[in-house]
């Protein structure tokens, strides 16, 4: 049954949106057991600042039980990471204290709380081929129906339309799914940055 509609984002979808955001936050898979102590901790970097920030490029995946998924993007990624730094991050800093001890014996959590002390604005270049970026999740009942090749062309389109010359986004190595799907889009792999299981994958598209 075909009951999702995908719509542009709106105020108030925050709490739904960073629900999935959790529901995907391991790998592609429930990430809810890790983050019973903070379930926010992925949405307020993941989610949050493409909700405040890029509106005009925040897609909603909805069906009748709620938010059910989300294709976000950035047209000018500096520009992007340079208002996140400067007017996202310091609250996220004073709000979680950074976490101390041993990394090796870091939560789920504390690893993120981490993310919002020292954050990662890598692009990968030529950067003026792909300036702008995506990401996409999708709960496990939207998945497999086509919405997601749907609402990341939608993403791309409108990133075109505003004279994008292409985009990039990042996967981790461990997300396979992902790595896959991006691939039968168009996408190619750039670099690969980090290792272990924070190794990421780069993969850009030139649009036409």
């Amino acid at each position: 049954m075909n009951d999702c509609i995908i719509r542009p984002a709106r105020p108030g979808d925050e709490p739904g949106a960073y629900h999935v955001c959790l529901k995907t936050g391991d790998f592609g898979k429930d990430g809810e057991p890790f983050f019973k102590d903070d379930p926010d901790a992925l949405g307020r970097i993941f989610v949050g600042p493409y909700l405040a920030y890029e509106p005009g490029l925040s897609l909603i995946l909805e069906d009748h039980q709620g938010i059910c998924g989300y294709a976000l993007g950035a047209f000018d990624s500096r520009q992007f990471y340079a208002r996140y730094e400067a007017g996202w991050r310091p609250d996220l800093c004073a709000r979680h204290p950074a976490p101390q001890g041993d990394p090796a014996q870091w939560t789920r959590t504390q690893q993120i709380h981490n993310c919002y002390h020292h954050p990662d604005y890598f692009c990968p270049e030529p950067y003026a081929s792909y300036p702008s970026h995506l990401h996409i999740d999708l709960l496990a009942r939207a998945q497999g129906r086509g919405f997601g090749r749907r609402m990341i062309e939608m993403v791309m389109a409108l990133l075109k339309q505003r004279g994008s010359p292409g985009a990039h986004l990042g996967v981790s190595v461990a997300n396979t799914g992902a790595v896959g799907f991006y691939e039968r889009l168009g996408f190619q792999e750039l670099v690969r940055a980090g290792t272990g299981l924070d190794a990421c994958i780069y993969m850009g598209m030139k649009f036409k």
